[in-house]
This record gives C-alpha cells, sequence and structure tokens, in this order.
C-alpha cells in the first residue's frame, strides 16, 4: 500500500489529501522520519491545512492542535501558521534551512517584523488597545530615527502627566505623517495608538464624504464626538490630501463646508479635546490645506522613508514566513531592495512564489523558494516610490515656504536625489 501510494504521490505532488494518507501510514508503519517529510511537503503547499498540522505534531511527538467542531481552523486561529523554526531544530536533515544567515545578522534581526498598513474601519468603529491584532513600536521594524521623532515630540509627554501638568502641555495634539506610498504610515500610526494604550478610530474619505448636502459635515462632527467619548482615543486621519484638500482649488461648495468643518473640530470649538490625539497620513502633502499645518492643529509633521535595512530584513521575514522557502540568504536580498517600500518588498516575495510555483506545476516536482526565485523577482520590480520622489524634488526645492520641507530636502541630498 505505501509503495503504491507514493507512486501515486509522484504522479500528484499537489495532492494534498493524497499525501496526508501517505504519512499517516508511513507514521503508522513507524517510519516517523519519512512521515515527517511528506508532513512538511504538504504543509508547503496548504501552511494553514489542519489535518497537516495535527500530523505533523503527532509525527514529532506534540499535542495535536484543537480544532473547533463542525469546520477547519484558519491559519489566524493557530497562532500565525506553521512554526518552521521549532521543526528545523528537530528535523533539520530532513526540511533544509529557510534562511542562510550569518550568526552577526541573526544577533542584529529586529525582534519583530512590519510594514505593510492595516485596514481602516468605520468611522463609528473603535479598536481597543487590547484588541486582537493590536501593535506597538516594537512592532515596527527599523525605523529607529521614525520612532525617536515620535517618542520626542509626541509619545513622551503623553507617558509623563506630572511633567505636562508642570509645563502646562495640553492633553491634545496633532502630528501628520506623510512619504511615499506604501512605506506603513498606517502601520505606524496603528502602534503610537498602542504605545498610548488608546483607543483606536482609522477614518477614510467613504467614511465621512456624503452626497447629501450636509451630511458630509455631520459625519465629521460625529467622528470627532465618538473620539471625545472614547477618550483617550487616537483618530487617524487617511489620506488628509482628500478630507483637507486646499479650498483654494475645491470647486465644490460642500468639499469646502467638510474642509471648513474638520477645523472646527480640531480647534475642540463648543468641545474639550483633551485625550484626543489626530494622526493624519498623506502621499502628497503640498495639497492639503495649509490652514490645517497651523500651530494647533497638525502643527508638527514626520516624514516617513522607506525602509531601511534592519525594516526590511524584517519586512521580508514577515512575508516569508508561511512560504516554502530554503537557505534565502536575506542579506543579499536586503542590499538589492534599497529604496523599495514595504510594498514593493511584498510584491518581491509574490512574485518568486509565482516563479516557483510555475516552475512546480511544469516539472511535476514540488520545489522551495530560494535565493535566486527571489533576487530575481527584485531585480525585475522597479520601486515605486521613485515616482513619488520625482515629485517631492521640484515641491522641497521651489516650494518650501518656511522650511515645511528641509526634513525632505536633507534626505534627497543625503541620497544623492537632487
Amino acid at each position: 500500500m505505501i509503495g503504491s501510494l507514493r507512486a501515486a504521490v509522484a504522479a500528484a505532488p499537489g495532492d494534498v489529501p493524497l499525501r496526508l494518507h501517505l504519512a499517516g501510514l508511513l507514521l503508522d508503519a513507524g517510519h516517523g522520519d519519512a512521515a515527517v517529510a511528506e508532513a512538511a511537503v504538504a504543509l508547503s503547499h496548504a501552511p494553514g491545512d489542519p489535518q497537516a498540522r495535527a500530523l505533523m505534531a503527532r509525527a514529532m511527538g506534540g499535542p495535536e492542535p484543537s480544532v473547533p467542531a463542525g469546520r477547519p481552523a484558519a491559519p489566524a486561529e493557530q497562532g500565525g501558521g506553521f512554526d518552521w523554526a521549532s521543526v528545523e531544530q528537530e528535523v533539520g536533515e530532513v526540511i533544509p534551512p529557510r534562511f542562510a544567515a550569518s550568526p552577526e545578522a541573526e544577533e542584529a534581526r529586529p525582534a519583530a517584523g512590519g510594514g505593510g498598513t492595516a485596514g481602516g474601519v468605520s468611522a463609528y468603529d473603535v479598536d481597543a488597545p487590547d484588541a486582537p491584532g493590536s501593535v506597538r513600536l516594537a512592532d515596527v521594524g527599523g525605523m529607529r530615527e521614525v520612532k525617536d521623532r515620535l517618542e520626542a515630540a509626541f509619545l513622551a509627554p503623553m507617558r509623563n502627566p506630572e511633567l505636562r501638568r508642570l509645563y502646562g502641555k495640553s492633553l491634545r495634539g496633532g502630528l501628520l505623517l506623510y512619504g511615499p506610498p506604501g512605506c506603513g504610515k498606517t502601520f505606524i500610526a496603528r502602534a503610537v495608538a498602542g504605545e498610548l494604550g488608546a483607543n483606536f478610530l482609522s477614518v477614510s474619505v467613504s467614511d465621512v464624504l456624503d452626497m447629501w448636502v450636509g451630511n458630509s459635515e455631520r459625519n465629521m462632527h460625529e467622528v470627532f464626538e465618538t473620539a471625545r467619548r472614547q477618550a483617550p482615543c487616537v483618530v487617524f486621519l487617511d489620506e488628509l490630501d482628500a478630507l483637507g484638500a486646499k479650498r483654494s482649488r475645491t470647486q465644490h461648495n460642500g468639499m469646502r463646508n467638510t474642509v471648513n468643518q474638520l477645523l472646527i473640530e480640531l480647534d475642540g470649538v463648543g468641545d474639550v479635546n483633551d485625550g484626543v490625539f489626530v494622526l493624519a497620513a498623506t502621499n502628497v502633502p503640498w495639497d492639503v490645506d495649509i490652514a490645517l499645518r497651523r500651530p494647533g492643529r497638525l502643527d508638527r509633521t514626520l516624514l516617513v522613508l522607506p525602509p531601511d535595512g534592519p525594516a526590511r530584513d524584517a519586512i521580508l521575514r514577515y512575508h516569508l514566513r508561511e512560504r516554502p522557502i530554503e537557505s534565502v540568504d536575506l542579506g543579499k536580498l536586503v542590499k538589492v531592495t534599497d529604496g523599495f517600500s514595504g510594498a514593493d518588498l511584498a510584491h518581491v516575495c509574490e512574485s518568486a512564489a509565482e516563479s516557483a510555483l510555475l516552475d512546480s506545476a511544469r516539472t511535476g516536482t514540488v520545489r522551495m523558494i530560494n535565493t535566486a526565485d527571489l533576487l530575481g523577482a527584485a531585480k525585475a520590480i522597479r520601486p515605486s516610490t521613485e515616482p513619488w520622489f520625482a515629485a517631492a524634488r521640484n515641491v522641497a526645492m521651489f516650494a518650501n515656504e518656511g522650511g515645511v520641507y528641509d526634513e525632505l530636502l536633507a534626505y534627497l541630498k543625503k541620497a544623492r536625489k537632487l
């Protein structure tokens, strides 16, 4: 029976149930190593498959993961997917190492990675600080300068109520995050909310704008009323250039009134905004109404640049965590992806996976994703940040009134993009 199943699996390597049946027979026959190898290949095809996970756990002598009756368990319910690290320690000769990293690089690697951005919610739904999926700055890979700026300008005064009272610091504030698309501005905003232990309210264009006259202004007011009721609360205004566009360029009265209402809410006229922290993000800060950036509103700005080396390492590990890889040299990949955004890095991993999948389909033999796949994908992908820097260069050089874009100008000179 085992011999016949081996032949069937060789003819249909992507048939996960068939491979799991073979692995079960091998385990019952006392061939534990062979069963682990078959279960590992099954998991490379279906990382969240509950039967494959249970069989792998049984083959390695551990407790089987519990699966709710009546439905298969989703990958997110299993603690983040299959634990490759523990398997590598137990069966290093059966499953090749996933990463080929030097000891020095392993010691320097951040404890956690992120970069990808989190999705928004309804204007009236508030995420609690201890809600599933909540993050903190430690979950943001790299970006040391960004974290230091946030700590000095925003977080430290909020964490020290005695000093805040001594210096007369109000529990209100606004910070504008700007930079190329796909670099993690939304993720950083959620991390700030986690650091403050505050509720998080994400607001997008669809949550506010309405076709009926007066409804957009009312929606904007209700957003801030919700935040005041849930204080301390971080209000995150995504794509601020759409919600707070320059009124001088706006033809529609309804849009101008919406911007006016946003200004009123930021000022807290008739209401108290203590405990309401406003974060906003935009790719084009030069299109934001100047009144939104005056002192007392979104008066502090923070440039969020493409991820640095440690951040790219963390982001790549995050996007490869559920994929079948072997001996991937992340050091080389990090070097050739300088200037890539977090979204670009996710695209590199996706393209490399497609290449390996296509080869497996053509040859009928499953193979792991390797360094060559990833380097080839990185070479074929052009960083999506380049068009943004081309536009930002002109603004920084010729429209830098009051030194608003001095930080961007310094980066462009350092990166030799001028």
